[in-house]
């Protein structure tokens, strides 16, 4: 694959970041992550929702002029204009119960934090347990699956089970096709 506009999705600790640098830094392009738009820098983080018109005007600001980017992260709900820009999607897997091992590895590493908030981590634990639940109603597989299905972008589905080098060079294997 070529440099593009690229969206890499999934659930919460599949790698969706850590695949969407090592592309990002493969092509020496710019990398934004969705989550870093969707909140309000605060200590602790991710407790106040940055007004969507808000979210839209910084990503057009900061990266979506560029001929060339690596956006990760969910836009499912408000980020649909940021979505047709992209000329490609990247959808990662991930065993549940391997995701959820990884975001305990991930909050372990914050609970060193000054500013760490327990409950705040308990809450957002529930919540990413939801995702392989097709009751929820939130963010969930379900949701992404609807989602994609409406993509007229070409998308490749990857296992994250596998290393950020590997995923690395099966993007860059691929040769997407527009539907």
């Amino acid at each position: 694959m070529r440099r593009c506009r690229l969206h890499v999705l999934g659930a919460s600790g599949s790698g969706t970041t850590t695949l969407g640098r090592a592309l990002a830094d493969h092509w020496s392009v710019p990398h934004a992550d969705a989550d870093d738009y969707f909140w309000v820098p605060t200590a602790p983080p991710y407790v106040t929702k940055r007004p969507v018109p808000d979210r839209l005007s910084l990503m057009a600001t900061m990266f979506l002029p560029r001929e060339a980017w690596v956006l990760s992260g969910s836009m499912l709900g408000w980020g649909e204009d940021v979505v047709e820009a992209c000329d490609a999607i990247v959808f990662l897997t991930l065993d549940p119960a391997e995701r959820m091992r990884r975001l305990e590895q991930r909050e372990e590493r914050r609970r060193a934090s000054e500013t760490y908030d327990a409950e705040a981590s308990a809450a957002f634990m529930t919540w990413a347990r939801g995702y392989d639940d097709p009751t929820f109603e939130g963010r969930s597989r379900v949701g992404h699956e609807a989602w994609l299905a409406d993509r007229r972008q070409p998308v490749l589905r990857l296992d994250s089970t596998r290393g950020p080098a590997e995923l690395v060079r099966e993007v860059l294997r691929w040769e997407p096709v527009r539907r």
